[in-house]
């Protein structure tokens, strides 16, 4: 099957969606499929481990460039581009799919009838990650992503979900019909992330307790929340009350940590901004206890990696993917909510007690091994073929 799949970035660029793409493609590609990614974040066309990787960077002199920075019509920009060059390369050699993620409605403007089947993978839709207090402008902004993203939802031959109730969240938000194929898939890690996991032994030295927090300092995370536990827990550092800890921040930067936050809870944090993986492996062999609060995961991913490197996990029930990922299996601490007290009372437990953590990493470990490559492909073709039917059954 030749398939193609948009993406806002890839591979080296370290977001959350790039990795999301590598593991899509390289999947595909590793069951036969002749997979092509068009993306935004460069020019030119190269093989990347077997998958083609075709740049669609906006030249920054053009009047796509330009249109970007009007509000509401710019974010027709980036969809126009995608359009030209995946009608470009379709018209040479067809695909049988074209995937997009859902964020941004890169593939807005590619339903219809063009020969191929178009499927929506959905991440966080982009209302669910915004500031509730927007400008008139901003809202008007925001209300054209929005009605982007429903567009490209029901104009797509079939969707795809991480979770169950992911999944029911994004028929209620775009408001697509019960005809539209639609499967819950999970992701899967790279191998060589597994590799390293398996061969990740637990840290012997517990003083201090090392958490890691992994993504950016953003509302939706639940960082400022993170901080304020982080400060309630060093003012009992220093009574004595709760044993010593550390918290590492990967992808965040020094100058995104709290204006407010002590000098004494700043001693027990550093801000590593971005870093490559071979930083993420080795703070996550160091790591104790994986602290991810978020309102709101699409994919998942941080779930994944601890639960693959046997790390118990702090996160919030807010979360349908936390409910599922770590209340379901055990492997952590599930805040009652995203608040400061919450998320302090789940981390002193997992600080003050070593059979506590021990307990999560056992039933970790037991959960890990079902994020692989060839799941990922054979759920994500079965959802193809559906699409495929669906789409000739509407002609």
């Amino acid at each position: 099957m030749r398939t193609a799949l948009l993406a806002w970035d890839y591979p080296p660029s370290p977001s959350g969606l790039s990795t999301a793409a590598r593991e899509i493609a390289q999947a595909l590609a590793g069951e036969g499929c002749d997979v092509t990614v068009f993306t935004l974040d460069r020019t030119g066309t190269k093989m990347v481990d077997g998958v083609r990787v075709i740049g669609c960077a906006i030249d920054g002199n053009a009047g796509l460039a330009r249109l970007r920075k009007w509000a509401a019509v710019g974010h027709l920009a980036a969809p126009v581009q995608f359009r030209r060059a995946v009608l470009r390369e379709h018209a040479r050699q067809p695909f049988a799919v074209v995937e997009a993620t859902n964020w941004y409605a890169p593939a807005a403007l590619l339903t219809g009838r063009h020969g191929f089947a178009l499927v929506t993978r959905n991440s966080t839709p982009a209302a669910w990650s915004r500031s509730k207090d927007l400008t008139l402008r901003n809202r008007i902004d925001a209300h054209a992503a929005d009605w982007l993203e429903a567009r490209q939802a029901a104009g797509s031959a079939g969707l795809i979900s991480n979770t169950d109730d992911h999944g029911r969240r994004i028929v209620d938000l775009y408001r697509i019909g019960s005809r539209v194929p639609h499967r819950t898939v999970g992701l899967s890690l790279p191998p060589d992330l597994l590799d390293v996991a398996s061969a990740s032994p637990y840290p012997d030295e517990d003083a201090p307790v090392r958490i890691l927090f992994i993504g950016r300092a953003e509302s939706r995370k639940g960082f400022a929340e993170l901080m304020g536990a982080a400060e309630l827990l060093a003012s009992e550092v220093r009574t004595g009350a709760v044993p010593a800890f550390h918290l590492d921040l990967l992808g965040v930067p020094a100058a995104d940590l709290p204006e407010t936050l002590s000098a004494a809870a700043r001693n027990h944090v550093t801000a590593w901004g971005r870093m490559p993986d071979e930083t993420l492996h080795d703070l996550y062999r160091r790591a104790h206890v994986i602290a991810a609060p978020s309102r709101y995961e699409s994919f998942g991913l941080v779930y994944q990696e601890a639960i693959a490197f046997g790390r118990p996990v702090v996160a919030s029930a807010e979360d349908p993917s936390a409910r599922e990922f770590i209340g379901s299996t055990g492997a952590g601490i599930l805040a009652r909510q995203t608040t400061p007290s919450d998320i302090a009372d789940a981390l002193r437990n997992l600080i003050q007690s070593r059979e506590m953590r021990a307990g999560a990493r056992s039933r970790a470990l037991e959960a890990a091994g079902r994020f692989n490559r060839p799941y990922l492909a054979r759920e994500t073709l079965d959802l193809y073929r559906q699409a495929l039917a669906a789409m000739r059954a509407g002609r």
